[in-house]
């Protein structure tokens, strides 16, 4: 590939990894803890993508009440504590991704990672998983004063990774990722099998992938429509 892209920047959760069942695990733990029903796993796909404490306040808010700050407080503390006991329990990268990002870090195009994940859980999840070696940075939803969909999260990724946002991709799930994407001057990839809560299509992404086994071709295709 002659015009590779400056840089490649990843969102974790509904992206490179399916994390949905340890949060759903942990979701229904606190959820548990106050007596409160708990959430099946096909609606917990599509609550995450915004942190950890608005997880929380989505899995109250689908059975009554959200609890007030002080005990939402100490409900994200217990949520926290059992997430992070248990963070790749039954998470699991997508099929087919490891092979892209080995190809790509073979190809010597800088990797990066922009999650709204908290800092503390992504790096912890990324080492167990076994993924952090291959990316130049790693940055998550606190490592800044702004996250997705400011587009800043992203600019400053690519400045902490040294590398010019013209030619740089974003591969997302949801809006956050795309919206950010767009107003960062990035070309877009959103994935067709993450979290997001409206069809892909309907956020407007550069190019949709189905499935990472296409990716390299739809790279291609990014390439030819430069």
């Amino acid at each position: 590939m002659s015009d590779k892209p400056s840089a490649i920047i990843f969102d974790l959760d509904g992206t490179l990894v399916d994390s949905a069942r340890d949060l759903y695990e942990a979701l229904n733990h606190v959820l548990r803890q106050a007596k409160r029903p708990e959430i099946e796993i096909t609606r917990v796909r599509h609550l995450v993508g915004d942190g950890a404490k608005a997880l929380i306040v989505k899995g109250f808010s689908e059975s009554g009440k959200v609890p007030e700050k002080i005990e939402l407080d100490t409900i994200l503390q217990d949520f926290l504590d059992y997430y992070l006991e248990n963070i790749t329990t039954k998470t699991v990268i997508f099929p087919g991704a490891l092979a892209v990002i080995e190809k790509l870090s073979e190809m010597n195009i800088p990797l990066g990672l922009c999650t709204n994940k908290a800092i503390k859980l992504t790096d912890k999840l990324m080492n167990e998983i076994g993924l952090s070696d291959y990316f130049t940075s790693i940055v998550g939803g606190d490592s800044f004063e702004y996250r997705k969909p400011d587009p800043r999260h992203l600019t400053s990724t690519l400045k902490i990774m040294r590398c010019d946002p013209q030619g740089a991709i974003m591969i997302g799930d949801a809006a956050n990722d795309i919206v950010a994407a767009r107003a960062a001057g990035l070309t877009s990839i959103c994935v067709s099998f993450g979290y997001s809560k409206v069809p892909v299509a309907e956020l407007n992404p550069d190019i949709i992938l189905d499935h990472y086994d296409d990716f390299f071709a739809v790279l291609e295709e990014i390439t030819n429509r430069r």
